[in-house]
């Protein structure tokens, strides 16, 4: 840091004044650290020793603090939410062997207990705020509180020590208390005597600072509250004298805003938390500054040589107008000296303009009717210059479009951004992609310092998709056939499981006694994998009891993958697709028929747009179609007139927005297809054990998938992939 007085002294009697200095700063620093050792020596000989409580009539809870000596009169603050009753002893050490003590018992839930540098923070925890008091018995400090029936928290202490509520008083400003809001807020809260107590807020840094002019305090309240443990932008609370007034501070962190209000006699301070978006936003509108730091202190010194003195401070040429006037004061302590600048400038009225290592400082309406001139003067000369003609070879872009751009007239589509003066003009050789530019020497080269930022190479995405198909299915059948039949002589009833076979007579079947296969019960497997024919009984007079079992088991599991990938340019659009044309006939209005053909195709469609983070956004269409069943269409009297494939569709379209290289599910379909079909003989069908032979019974269970997956990868000039 360098310090610029107004007035020098002697070198001499700088290093004697300089040693001087030091030597008594060096003896108040030793004086200091004895002092607080000695300080912290004598109040840390107190300890909280133990922490115990009572139940007392009516759910009231009284807590014991026992110290090894006489504890001191301890700092209160209550907050709302969470409800907590926080103390802090000062010059007091922990002996405990424990941080939380659980109570659970009335509005109590437990006491935390914690040592910090110099101090001890004792919390108890509650369920609501309550009605309590305290006080100091010997070496214990005693706190009594309500059963949790009291609407507020007060504090009553037997000894003189801090309150929170407002009592009767002759001062000015009667409690300070603190309390941490729903959404994080910190409050100030000031108890006045009087209503119309005159306040000055304002904002030093990080530091909100009222000041209550002609007032007076409580001397309890003259304190510093640690308020860093609420989690609110508040830190430290601190309330003093000043004179006549009385100054309360509330440091808080970097990242907050503040207001103030009063309703009757309670002054609240309010502290804010900023979102992220805000402090973003502070961030982008703060002026950076980067000079060397120094401190300016002049009385009533001339402009210009304020000015110069930043300059040779600074090490750059000052060239100063003759329109600036006028002395000031200045006092500035440790700042950059472009922020110095910046604000002498601000307070006359004054602007710069730098060129180079020259800066040029004049009234800012005299730089911009100077500038405004110069523009004029910019106009009058182009308008007098000579033409000429350039030819630009365009690479990348097409010749066309960026002619649209620089066009006078860039046409509704394109819009023109005002390139080439009026006397300009453009046309295009398409056959070797090459601008025709005839313009002055300064417009044409604005177009191609433009061509130079626009003709460059447009990144390419590859998108590989992978559709995945997996099935997996069970089917069991089985099935019976069971009969008995019997041949018959003339005059006898024949017993079959048909009528045709049951009106046999003997001597026109005699060859076929021994192979009947008329069934009573016919429920057999469609198509069996195999089949078991059992002839229970083949009896003197010729009855035959046969059966039949047939039984098919199944098992099938499958999985198609099908992968299209493509490769487009940036934000253009990109698809892919294989698959069959099914040929079908269409009749038509004549009665004749047509040959059609509809598509079972796998299609990737996609436009791919990169983000500026690298990331890719993707607009994509996915497509599997395959060939399903043969439709037949009939007239009503029945007759077959042709037909058509079924398609079997599966067909997603969405927008994404993925990482680099990055595999994300689309999306997916899951299926589970149970089946149980029974058909049986009524009654018989339904007997225990038995029943299976009077029923044929088919089972199938079958699963499903469809999951879908997409992974866009930027391909680098130079890669090949």
């Amino acid at each position: 840091m360098h310090i610029i007085n107004e007035e020098w002294m002697n070198k001499s009697e700088l290093g004697k004044t300089t040693m001087l200095t030091k030597m008594n700063k060096l003896m108040k620093s030793c004086t200091f650290v004895i002092g607080a050792t000695l300080f912290s020596w004598g109040v840390q000989a107190s300890q909280l020793q133990s922490i115990d409580y009572n139940v007392l009539p009516g759910d009231k809870v009284m807590v014991r603090m026992s110290y090894s000596d006489t504890p001191p009169m301890p700092q209160e603050f209550t907050t709302s939410n969470p409800a907590r009753i926080s103390m802090d002893f000062s010059g007091v050490g922990s002996s405990l062997g424990y941080k939380t003590k659980d109570i659970g018992v009335g509005a109590v839930g437990s006491i935390t207990a914690i040592e910090a540098q110099d101090r001890t923070r004792v919390v108890i925890n509650l369920s609501e705020l309550v009605a309590f008091n305290s006080q100091i018995q010997g070496n214990d400090y005693l706190v009594t509180l309500e059963s949790g029936t009291a609407p507020a928290m007060t504090s009553n202490k037997s000894n003189t020590s801090s309150s929170y509520t407002s009592s009767s008083s002759n001062y000015d400003i009667e409690a300070v208390d603190f309390r941490r809001g729903t959404s994080g807020e910190g409050r100030v809260l000031v108890n006045l005597g009087a209503a119309n107590v005159n306040v000055d807020l304002r904002q030093e840094g990080r530091t909100v600072i009222a000041d209550f002019i002609g007032s007076d305090i409580d001397p309890s309240f003259i304190r510093r509250l640690d308020v860093i443990d609420f989690g609110t932008p508040a830190q430290l609370v601190e309330t003093t004298r000043r004179g006549d007034n009385v100054r309360l501070k509330v440091r808080g962190n970097d990242a907050f805003e503040y207001l103030a209000y009063q309703a009757d006699d309670l002054y609240t301070i309010e502290l804010k938390p900023l979102s992220k978006q805000e402090i973003e936003r502070r961030e982008r509108e703060k002026p950076k500054y980067t000079g060397e730091k120094l401190t300016l202190q002049f009385q009533d010194m001339d402009l210009k040589a304020i000015l110069h003195t930043l300059g040779d401070f600074a090490g750059i040429n000052i060239v100063i107008s003759d329109d600036v006037q006028g002395s000031m004061a200045l006092n500035l302590v440790n700042v950059p000296w472009d922020q110095a600048l910046d604000i002498i400038l601000k307070s006359k009225g004054l602007d710069k303009r730098k060129d180079g290592n020259v800066m040029m400082i004049a009234p800012a309406d005299v730089i911009a009717a100077r500038e405004q001139q110069e523009l004029e003067a910019s106009k009058q000369q182009e308008e007098l210059a000579p033409l000429r003609t350039e030819l630009i070879q365009i690479n990348y872009a097409k010749a066309a479009e960026i002619a649209g751009l620089l066009s006078a007239s860039g046409g509704t589509d394109s819009p023109s951004i005002g390139v080439l003066s009026e006397r300009g003009a453009v046309s295009v050789d398409v056959r070797t992609n090459t601008l025709i530019v005839k313009d002055v020497a300064s417009k044409l080269e604005d177009v191609r310092r433009l061509i130079n930022q626009l003709d460059i190479p447009v990144e390419q995405v590859l998108i590989e998709a992978r559709i995945v198909t997996a099935s997996d299915g069970f089917a069991r059948d089985l099935g019976t056939r069971f009969g008995i039949s019997d041949s018959m002589n003339s005059g006898e009833v024949g017993v079959s499981g048909t009528v045709v076979d049951a009106g046999r007579i003997n001597g026109s079947v005699q060859g076929d006694r021994n192979q009947n296969d008329g069934f009573n019960v016919n429920l057999p497997v469609a198509n069996p994998a195999g089949s078991l024919g059992l002839s229970f009984a083949r009896l003197a007079d010729g009855i035959i009891v046969d059966m039949e079992l047939s039984a098919l088991e199944a098992e099938n599991r499958g999985e198609v993958v099908a992968s299209p990938k493509v490769i487009t340019a940036n934000q253009k659009e990109a698809f892919i697709k294989a698959g069959e044309e099914i040929p079908y006939l269409q009749g038509g209005s004549s009665g004749a028929s047509n040959i059609q053909f509809k598509e079972a195709v796998l299609e990737l469609k996609v436009t791919p747009q990169i983000t500026p983070d690298g990331r890719v956004f993707l607009d994509l269409a996915i497509t599997q179609d395959t060939r399903g069943e043969e439709v037949l269409f009939t007239t009503p009297d029945g007759f077959a007139v042709g037909g058509a494939p079924a398609i079997n569709t599966q067909e997603i379209g969405t927008q994404i927005l993925v990482d680099n290289g990055e595999t994300i599910v689309l999306g997916g379909i899951f299926q589970h297809r149970t089946k149980l079909d029974k058909t049986k003989v009524p009654l018989l069908g339904d007997i225990p054990l038995l029943g299976w032979l009077f029923r044929n019974t088919s089972r199938e269970d079958s699963k499903e998938e469809l999951l879908i997956f997409v992974t866009p990868k930027i391909i680098k000039q130079g890669l090949k992939y």
